[in-house]
């Protein structure tokens, strides 16, 4: 079983948003040497709880810090780039970091509608999406009119985030694809998993190729796990109602808010989400998971005020997965 993180560079309360990206930088260096397969970062645009809105620039920040781990975005939002302009990024970062880059892809747009318009698209339907990964893909293989620059830089791996249709475009083109959220709740994961492994086109000799992204975190009990979850399922909460998805707040600057009954709701069932717990309890919730889906590799997403605490649970699935 493959472990990797997806770190999303969250700010938090008190500290200033620019260290939010040093951060990452540092959490990177410590998971390589844990043995992590890669690292990933995110692109969100004029969101207060995440300082990268540029994973290529960031990747390169990481690349420059780092020896062995993959790194790669989780993901780039297709919809707000020009193809061949992601495959030139990616390039670049191939020729800086040989043979440790992923592209991950996905079709989100922006958060509100405001950043949307800013970046001048309000949508994204799922044909122009498979359309615009295969020009990515022919710019990274050299069967497009154009050739994407530095031509030597070597390969660079290809990944499609998905929920819904993106499954079946990753089928399609033959590309490992990335589930994650409310899809792993669905009802509907086992036939959509299926189906993507029956209706896989191999491209250049791939096979089908499931990665689960999931928030985990670690700590001595559930109930303590349970509190480091807290800070990142109040923003979401928080953000349904202010439509901005916030800093990582205290846990204790959270528990002394006047919670309304449905934000009390909302935060069980998205701390019931979250695998979070003792060892013993994230080793059998990944047990099921990775039964349900028949995933080869798991993409931790987990997220908490307490730096330090998120180090030791880094620390601690490091070892969980390697026992």
């Amino acid at each position: 079983m493959r472990l990797s993180l997806l770190d999303r560079s969250r700010t938090r309360h008190g500290h200033p948003q620019a260290v939010a990206l040093e951060h990452s930088v540092q959490r990177a260096v410590e998971v390589e040497q844990l043995g992590y397969e890669r690292f990933w970062v995110a692109e969100h645009h004029a969101v207060p709880g995440i300082a990268s809105g540029s994973p290529a620039v960031l990747l390169a920040a990481i690349g420059a810090r780092t020896e062995r781990i993959r790194l790669g975005s989780g993901g780039v939002m297709l919809p707000n780039h020009r193809p061949l302009l992601v495959a030139e990024q990616f390039r670049m970062l191939a020729a800086l970091s040989p043979g440790r880059i992923d592209l991950g892809v996905g079709r989100s747009l922006g958060f509100t509608e405001p950043v949307r318009r800013a970046l001048g698209r309000l949508e994204a339907s799922s044909e122009a999406f498979a359309d615009e990964i295969a020009e990515v893909r022919d710019y990274l293989e050299d069967s497009a009119p154009l050739t994407a620059r530095p031509a030597d830089a070597g390969e660079v791996a290809l990944f499609v985030l998905a929920t819904g249709a993106g499954v079946e475009t990753a089928a399609e083109l033959g590309l490992p694809v990335v589930i994650g959220g409310p899809f792993l709740d669905s009802p509907e994961l086992p036939d959509r998993l299926a189906a993507y492994r029956r209706a896989f086109r191999p491209h250049r000799g791939s096979s089908p190729q499931i990665i689960v992204s999931v928030d985990v975190l670690i700590a001595d009990t559930d109930a303590v796990a349970r509190q480091l979850a807290l800070p990142e399922v109040w923003a979401m909460v928080h953000s349904r109602s202010t439509g901005e998805f916030g800093v990582l707040e205290p846990v204790a600057r959270i528990r002394e808010r006047a919670l309304k009954d449905r934000e009390v709701r909302r935060i069980e069932q998205g701390l019931d989400a979250a695998v979070a717990g003792s060892a013993q309890t994230v080793r059998r919730r990944l047990e099921q998971l990775l039964e349900r889906t028949g995933a080869q590799e798991i993409l931790a997403t987990g997220a908490t005020f307490d730096r330090e605490a998120l180090s030791a649970s880094d620390r601690e699935l490091a070892r969980l997965l390697r026992g």
